[in-house]
């Protein structure tokens, strides 16, 4: 009988502790379920759909702001090109009134000079004897050019040293003059003398001029020049004849230092041409006085002996 009761308290005991395992499982689930109501709160999730709806409704003020102020930046855009047509207005209408205004006189002038020009007109001599010479090209767009006839000197000065050239031209009974992209043009025959000024540093002395490089040739030969050596040891030739020209010749038209003048027939001409040339040899290619004109009267006396009207152009 004893091992009996041990058996029944066994199962006893078993089933006993079997009942409040399984009562201890019904709470586990309660809690679960508990656990799952807190997590359904779908009426919080409602409760941000409104939160939404306030941010919504105040991104739209933030948009109508933006409108505002793209409204306000539009009339300052327009501001702007009102500002730039007034500027560019302006100048559109300053540049045609210039050009206009310098363009019309240039035309008229170019007929006036071309009516002065015909060598039909007949012989004009200064009326101003106190006048021995003119600038050639002012004297001729004046109309104060002699045609019956006259002397031209023309110069041609080395820009880097006294190396200088003169050129005296005789013309006379003149057929037609007129003027030329190089200078002035004389449709008649002539004659021509040259004077070389050469400085005691020139390089080339041992070479006869004519066969000197372009700018410092002339066409003569040592032979055929007499020569003046100055106290500075500068040397001036002076072609002991003329050259004959046949048909025409041009003057050059001068630039810088250079000239051409134009000397008037004058009872004084020769003795002019002397005290021009003294002073050209003196001031411009400094030669002492003395030589200068010992030289000038050189030039004067073999123009009016190998180039003077007197029997040949002019009544005796």
């Amino acid at each position: 009988m004893a091992t009996v009761k041990k058996t029944v308290t066994k199962a006893t005991k078993t089933k006993a502790a079997a009942k409040p395992k399984t009562a201890a499982k019904k709470p586990a689930e309660k809690k679960t379920a508990a656990k799952t109501a807190v997590k359904k709160p779908a009426a919080k999730t409602a409760d941000k759909k409104p939160a939404v709806k306030k941010t919504a409704a105040v991104k739209k003020p933030a948009v109508k702001k933006a409108a505002e102020k793209t409204a306000v930046k539009k009339p300052a855009a327009a501001k702007k090109p009102a500002a730039k047509t007034a500027v560019t207005k302006t100048p559109d209408v300053k540049k045609p009134i210039v050009k206009t205004s310098v363009s019309k006189p240039a035309p008229e002038k170019k007929p006036a000079a071309a009516e002065k020009n015909p060598a039909t007109e007949a012989p004009v001599e200064t009326s101003d004897p106190n006048i021995k010479y003119r600038n050639l090209f002012d004297a001729f767009a004046q109309g104060k050019l002699p045609f019956a006839h006259g002397y031209i000197v023309s110069s041609f000065f080395n820009p880097t040293s006294a190396y200088s050239i003169y050129e005296i031209v005789s013309y006379a009974g003149v057929k037609e003059i007129f003027i030329t992209d190089t200078g002035l043009q004389f449709i008649t025959g002539g004659k021509k003398l040259y004077v070389l000024v050469e400085p005691d540093i020139y390089y080339n002395k041992p070479v006869e001029p004519v066969s000197r490089i372009e700018g410092e040739r002339i066409p003569k030969r040592f032979s055929e020049l007499e020569t003046i050596i100055a106290k500075n040891q500068s040397r001036i030739m002076v072609a002991k004849e003329p050259n004959e020209t046949y048909g025409s010749f041009t003057i050059l038209k001068p630039s810088g230092v250079n000239f051409a003048v134009v000397f008037y027939q004058l009872p004084n001409m020769y003795a002019s041409l002397a005290a021009f040339f003294e002073d050209s040899l003196n001031r411009q290619r400094k030669i002492p006085q003395s030589d200068a004109r010992k030289a000038a009267n050189l030039i004067a006396t073999t123009i009016e002996r190998s180039m003077g009207f007197r029997g040949e152009f002019e009544q005796a």
